[in-house]
């Protein structure tokens, strides 16, 4: 018989037993797969019904997609013949060496289950963390994804985030505004901040309580400067200040209330 012909006879039934095994491993990864990512799905949306946070949801169905995936690679290993006690104890080893090697990844994991757990700031929130600000747009197992004013993306390491003071821009329903507004040195001062609370006063967006606050601050170089204090809902903040300090240079105007710009008197002496 030819050698060939012999070696195909003897090895065929094992080649064709590890081709079924290895289709059936392929289906069952695809499928799988396709379970986990379905399962992720049905987790974050099932938890979105029940009022659960969007940040809370879509971190658990994270979560458990790479929880189901990894099962479904042990069924699959198994089913190509890897006997599983030993792949659990080579997957324990993996699993400590790579856990040494990729200290900032487990740093980044564990610091975004305490973003989760802690609730510092949540899916849509405008925010500073990390140096860096923008609104958020999700807290992921790794890193947190923010979007600037001006449309930029930006991934931010959760490490980076935990190990920083954040500022949350959006946790309360109010925000205080603080206005410098700078009058000549020979203006009527009672005048001028009299006319400031009436335009803090005739803004229906300007809140009530606390009651707004208009005083001298400093007596600088070129100016008096008043401190406009007053409070406005989160969403109007900016909104009220663009508004307001264009009218107070309007009414100003009105009202012969000069702004003065930045100057030096220099005087010079005539000697001997």
């Amino acid at each position: 018989m030819d050698p060939l012909e012999n070696l195909i006879i003897t090895y065929w039934p094992q080649a064709v037993s590890f081709g079924l095994k290895l289709v059936i491993a392929l289906t069952i990864f695809i499928m799988g797969k396709i379970i986990a990512g379905y399962a992720r799905s049905l987790i974050s949306r099932g938890l979105e019904l029940r009022l659960v946070d969007p940040t809370i949801g879509k971190f658990i169905g994270n979560v458990s997609y790479y929880m189901l995936l990894m099962l479904v690679i042990v069924i699959v290993l198994s089913q190509l013949g890897v006997q599983t006690a030993s792949l659990v104890a080579v997957m324990g080893a993996m699993g400590l060496a790579v856990g040494l090697a990729l200290q900032g990844s487990l740093s980044n994991f564990a610091s975004g289950v305490l973003l989760i757990l802690l609730r510092p700031c949540k899916i849509g929130d405008y925010v500073e963390a990390g140096d860096v600000a923008g609104t958020v747009e999700a807290i992921d197992i790794l890193a947190t994804t923010l979007i600037t004013p001006d449309n930029k993306q930006i991934l931010v390491p959760n490490s980076a985030i935990m190990n920083k003071a954040i500022v949350n821009y959006s946790a309360k329903p109010t925000r205080r505004v603080d206005l410098i507004i700078g009058v000549a040195y020979d203006t009527d001062l009672a005048k001028a901040k009299a006319l400031l609370l009436s335009l803090t006063a005739a803004d229906s967006r300007v809140l009530e309580d606390p009651l707004p606050l208009v005083g001298v601050k400093e007596l600088a170089d070129s100016s008096i400067n008043f401190l406009v204090r007053f409070w406005v809902a989160r969403e109007e903040y900016w909104n009220v200040q663009f508004d307001l300090q264009q009218l107070i240079v309007e009414e100003f105007a009105k009202n012969d209330i000069t702004i003065p710009f930045p100057q030096m008197d220099v005087h010079f002496s005539k000697e001997g």
